[in-house]
């Protein structure tokens, strides 16, 4: 490699015939110190100066170049990067350090140094191999483009687009502070089961499982909601579980068939405490992760500052569509306003569903928010309680920001006798064809007559919720492995 020349995305070892680098490599290696460690303690190190501190690191080449008997290589791990800097004449196996391959694993044991340009940097006096690349990061300035490779290729995107690991770190520190701060509060976390004897807790086509021992068929937990209310009858008035789910639905930017759900339970509360939970708890998040709550999604101001809005379904369709309805409307009059507004209406809904589609058709998207839609149709609502002032209607809403659905809570349907009626209709539905409607579970009934308090629930999509402090459109930019299409190898 000539003088000055910097490697590229493509250099590999090319197997080394003269052995000049290591064949084998250390089953382990213990660095004593990160990039990030590096650059807090020697901050105030002046350009040319030395430390005196010999010092071990550890992680991934990401950029490389040489100028004459120097070579420079940008050393990447966990926490951030750090500089090494190499010589001939300090450096054991200088030349073979000069044909690393950008991607390589190393370790390195030297002095730490500001250079004379002022760069932080690990002199090195030896280093080893402990993993090589053979394939590509991408563009070494621009990352990995491909969407595809990047979704698909997940481990090599985290190294080649800095903003996919950071958003991937957000995740974790969100899902932290959410379960310290619910803690905080005297929430319990529990793990209920995720293979279901009979499909419930939300209106989700489920997966279907075969247990070979037992000879039945299960299904993936849709929601959590049923056993966590079992335990709220067992003496648990605080609960939560942040819990992966599974959908059965197509992909789009906002779905993703397994997907991770926070709910929680509280005894002796109601939909109005739900509310006051919900901003709290998000807001609270994005001022300590984000340090404001005023953010900018898709182009947009958004300020998640308290209190939000709350509005009745209804009057939020009339604000902005224009269209007066509600469960008083006549069926025949509320199926004429959904068809023009470009529903298309199934003969078997009732006026709930229809109003419910309507919303969602003119007026969900439109909410920029956020905003608490209240008072959704007992129709669509099987496991909420009946409205205690407005018949036809349940404590029910949905919080809408930046015009999608971030949770759904209610104030908890607890009387077992109309929970059986409830169940009943769903079942029907199902025998009828409703692939997402729920069965009877007799189980949860005989729970519920055992008593179950005033209760109000809440489920909050934890990957539609990092979207928003991320500020990123697509959910898969927030899973770390999404669900796509089976890869099309050459040749298949």
């Amino acid at each position: 490699m000539t003088s000055g020349s910097e490697t590229t995305e493509g250099d590999d070892h090319q197997g080394v015939p003269d052995g000049s680098l290591p064949v084998g490599v250390p089953y382990a290696y213990s660095p004593d110190a990160t990039a990030a460690d590096l650059t807090g303690r020697f901050a105030a190190l002046e350009a040319g100066g030395e430390t005196g501190v010999v010092v071990t690191v550890a992680g991934r080449l990401m950029l490389r170049r040489e100028m004459g008997k120097l070579a420079f290589a940008t050393m990447r791990d966990s926490s951030g990067s750090v500089q090494l800097f190499a010589g001939s004449k300090w450096t054991d196996r200088f030349e073979s350090f000069t044909r690393l391959a950008l991607g390589d694993w190393i370790g390195a044991t030297g002095e730490v140094v500001r250079t004379k340009t002022g760069e932080l940097s690990v002199k090195v006096e030896s280093w080893v191999l402990l993993a090589g690349a053979r394939r590509s990061f991408g563009d070494k300035w621009k990352g990995i483009s491909d969407v595809d490779i990047r979704y698909r290729q997940r481990y090599a995107d985290l190294w080649a687009n800095e903003s996919s690991r950071a958003t991937l770190l957000l995740r974790s520190r969100a899902v932290s502070w959410i379960r310290r701060w619910l803690e905080d509060r005297g929430f319990v976390e529990v793990e209920t089961p995720v293979f279901h004897p009979i499909p419930g807790g939300a209106l989700a086509k489920p997966f279907v499982a075969h247990h070979n021992a037992l000879d039945v068929d299960l299904y993936l937990r849709v929601a959590p909601e049923l056993y966590l209310k079992r335990l709220v009858v067992g003496g648990f008035e605080r609960v939560f579980e942040i819990a992966r789910v599974f959908r059965n639905e197509g992909l789009s930017p906002r779905h993703n068939p397994e997907f991770t759900m926070l709910e929680l339970y509280q005894a002796y509360a109601d939909y109005h405490d739900m509310m006051a939970l919900t901003e709290d708890l998000v807001s609270g998040l994005a001022l300590d992760l984000l340090g404001t709550t005023e953010l900018t999604y898709d182009g947009r101001p958004l300020s998640l500052a308290t209190p939000w809005k709350r509005a009745p379904l209804t009057a939020l369709v009339a604000e902005h569509s224009g269209l007066e309805v509600d469960m008083s409307t006549p069926l025949e009059e509320l199926r004429r306003v959904a068809t023009g507004a470009g529903v298309e209406v199934h003969g078997s809904w009732g006026p709930g569903k229809v109003l419910l589609e309507i919303y969602e058709k003119t007026t969900e998207a439109r909410l920029w928010g956020p905003v608490f839609v209240m008072d959704y149709p007992k129709e669509v609502s099987p496991l909420a309680r009946d409205h205690r002032s407005q018949p036809g209607l349940v404590e029910r809403f949905e919080a809408i920001v930046a015009g999608r659905e971030l949770c759904n809570a209610f104030s908890e349907l607890v009387d077992p006798d109309e929970q059986r009626i409830r169940f009943e209709a769903q079942a029907a539905a199902r025998a009828s064809g409703d692939e997402e409607a729920m069965a009877v579970d007799e189980d949860y009934l005989r729970a519920l007559e055992y008593g179950l308090p005033p209760t109000g629930g809440l489920g909050i999509g934890i990957d539609r919720l990092v979207m928003l402090l991320a500020g990123v459109d697509a959910i898969r930019d927030v899973i770390a492995f999404p669900t796509l299409r089976p890869e099309v190898r050459p040749g298949t």
